[in-house]
């Protein structure tokens, strides 16, 4: 976006959501990303950018499975490899491991899937499955990751005397101890542990009846702390022995940097993977707490917002158990400018900001709180104006500031800028400011400005109706209980409902009768008549509501009576099958009980019995056809079937191709192919066979 400044990031709240965004990722990178975030200039990095939040929202929404985006980052790890004789340590090589692990996890569930998500598989451009690296590492670390016993021979043996040296001490240690506590010398403890070192808890009278080096003793001085004699020399020697192993693990560590450090442009890519990643899910995870979608993207500019949220209202009211209303409005070159009017605090403002929030965050890649067919476009700027904005540091007043504001928005607004003004017009003398903004108004519509403008003065409105490109908006008020709806009404202006705001607030009936007296007639009637009519208009989008209702009602129960009647008459088909069948069976029956009381009537019956055989034999010549009918259908079939498989596999043999012989498991290399023959070679020996005899391998 072109211009875009700290003022209309203030304005729109958009700090807030930059601070939500910070909360959600989990490495450093990614949140400077987020308090960093602007617009995007270049459009088509920006479709691909939501289109990448857009596809892993769908991968957490349907519980698709993708590995979880925990890693940490290895900035550090890169700077170190860098240094020619640098040595990672532990924790280090864990990072690397993890980042390799992560990703190679990343494109295993991305496998068949790349169409599916093609622009988060777009992250991935160019890394493929390594487990080289990991190998490395794995092999000098354990489970625990601690540096393996076995990962050198050197550590391995000292690693044996330490524990045999630690044997020794414990097992001096005990008999000794167990000799002074007889003698009744050791406090209750028994022994302790400084700088390391397993000591004897002495009492102090006894201090001298024990050999050894005093280390310290108790606040009290009750205790003396003793290492006793026997175990001095082999103490000096534990601690040379685990010098020798740091020395001899930094020696194994050393080498294992210098084994990745070849690596370093593939660490590199994992951590622009996992950062970029990190940053992607941050915005999945605010627009599932938001319940954002992407909206069909336009080139044309266009403003079409179905049940839209603002996302913080939505979030403060859902912890205050509040409702949020939504709003819909639609702007386009043919409605390029709304004017919203209507009582203070019926959510004018809500819904100018609600347009223009957005509006900022899909062009910084970040889906909208929108319903389903809802579309929106790229602008070159959005410039706001909302709220007094008065600076003693700078001596600004209000409409000082808003005149400084104009005029840069003048300097820079086209027909891809989205203006948001906010009580326009206010701030200094309601005739002379009513002026001056109606020709700002003028002149940001002969620019074809796209702008959501919220006034209480009548010459605004006026205006907007009068302009073909301009629209009137208002929000609706109850009058009947003198209370706002926070819902937005398209294509007329609405009465700034004064008095009976004030009547809402304790203002005495008496002073408001006054108030009005006070004014001039025509402008009261006309403050009347706008009630009036947003009152009908109310109530005929009430009725018209209603009406539609019951369209979907009675059109619901149509759909509904369709799908009964086809069942209706899937039940009737198959119940005139079940007759027909059963009428065949019925006649053969009949035919039977014929035979049977002819057999009965007559006194010679072989030609009766010839007579039903010869039925028999008919019907049972029927259904012999009948099976061989099908039997030759499913041969014909399997037939052609095999026929396209050979052809397939034919098709896919050239030279040099690895096929199989028909029936057996030996596999050749084709070295020759000529009228449906081929030679083929198997091991060391050659053979010629037709081609449809070879299966396709490789």
């Amino acid at each position: 976006m072109r211009q875009f400044d700290d003022q209309v990031i203030r304005d729109l709240e958009f700090d807030l959501v930059r601070v939500m965004l910070h909360d959600y990722c989990s490495q450093p990178t990614a949140r400077l990303r987020t308090l960093d975030l602007v617009p995007w200039n270049d459009h088509q990095k920006l479709k691909k950018a939501l289109n990448q939040v857009n596809e892993f929202t769908t991968i957490r929404r349907d519980a698709i499975a993708f590995p979880a985006i925990d890693f940490h980052e290895v900035e550090d790890e890169i700077r170190f490899l860098q240094a020619r004789d640098s040595v990672l340590n532990e924790e280090s090589f864990f990072r690397i491991y993890r980042a390799n692990a992560l990703v190679n996890e990343m494109l295993l569930a991305f496998k068949g899937m790349e169409d599916v998500f093609p622009h988060l598989f777009e992250v991935l451009d160019g890394i493929e499955h390594n487990e080289e690296m990991m190998s490395a590492i794995i092999t000098v670390f354990d489970n625990k990751w601690k540096v393996k016993d076995d990962a050198s021979p050197e550590l391995k043996q000292i690693r044996s005397s330490i524990i045999e040296v630690r044997r020794t001490i414990s097992k001096n240690f005990s008999r000794i101890m167990k000799e002074y506590a007889g003698k009744g010398f050791l406090g209750d403890t028994g022994e302790s542990f400084l700088n390391e070192r397993r000591v004897l808890a002495v009492y102090s009278t006894h201090k001298r009846k024990i050999p050894g080096i005093v280390i310290s003793s108790s606040k009290t001085g009750a205790l003396t702390y003793i290492e006793p004699e026997v175990n001095i020399q082999l103490n000096f020697e534990l601690e040379a022995l685990m010098d020798d192993e740091r020395t001899e693990i930094r020696k194994i560590l050393r080498q294992l940097t210098q084994q990745i450090r070849h690596q370093l442009p593939l660490i590199r890519n994992y951590q622009r993977i996992l950062t970029e990643f990190d940053f992607i899910q941050a915005k999945a995870r605010f627009a599932m707490e938001i319940d954002a979608i992407l909206p069909e993207l336009c080139d044309d500019p266009i403003i079409d917002l179905r049940k839209a949220y603002h996302p913080l209202l939505l979030l403060s009211n859902r912890r205050n158990n509040k409702k949020t209303f939504p709003q819909s409005l639609m702007m386009d070159r043919d409605q390029r400018m709304l004017v919203i009017s209507g009582p203070n605090a019926g959510g004018k403002s809500i819904t100018m900001k609600t347009v223009g929030l957005l509006q900022v965050m899909l062009q910084c890649g970040l889906l909208v709180p929108v319903a389903h067919g809802s579309k929106m476009a790229f602008f070159h700027s959005v410039l706001t104006d909302i709220g007094d904005n008065q600076s003693i540091e700078n001596q600004l007043s209000t409409y000082s500031y808003r005149l400084k504001r104009m005029k840069l928005f003048l300097d820079s607004a086209n027909r891809r800028s989205l203006v948001l003004l906010d009580e326009f017009g206010t701030g200094s003398d309601p005739d002379l400011g009513g002026a001056l903004a109606e020709v700002f108004f003028e002149e940001l519509y002969g620019r074809k400005t796209f702008g959501v403008i919220t006034t209480h003065y009548g010459n605004i409105k006026l205006k907007a109706a009068q302009m073909k490109y301009a629209m009137n908006g208002c929000m609706l008020f109850n009058t009947e209980t003198l209370e706002p709806t926070y819902q937005l009404s398209i294509g007329q202006p609405g009465s700034s409902f004064t008095f009976e705001v004030a009547q809402i607030n304790g203002i005495p009936p008496a002073m408001i009768e006054n108030a009005k007296k006070k004014l001039s007639i025509q402008k009261v009637q006309m403050d009347e008549m706008l009630a009036s009519l947003q009152d009908e208009k109310t109530k005929f989008e009430h009725f018209t509501q209603n009406a539609r209702a019951a369209g979907e009602l009675a059109s619901n129960a149509i759909t509904e009576y369709e799908k009964k009647r086809e069942k209706m008459e899937e039940r009737l088909l198959k119940q005139q099958e079940t007759i027909e069948r059963n009428n065949k069976y019925l006649n053969h029956g009949r035919k039977m009980v014929q035979f049977i009381k002819s057999y009965n009537l007559r006194s010679k019956n072989k030609e009766l019995l010839d007579e039903v055989k010869k039925y028999i034999a008919m019907e049972k010549t029927k259904i012999d056809e009948e099976r061989k009918k099908r039997s030759l259908t499913k041969k014909v079939k399997k037939t052609q079937e095999e026929n396209e498989t050979r052809i397939k596999r034919t098709e896919s043999i050239k030279v040099g191709s690895l096929v199989r012989l028909e029936n057996t498991k030996q596999t050749g290399t084709v070295l020759e192919m000529d009228k449906g023959q081929a030679v083929v070679a198997i091991g060391v020996f050659k053979t010629k066979v037709d081609v449809g005899k070879l299966e396709f391998v490789m």
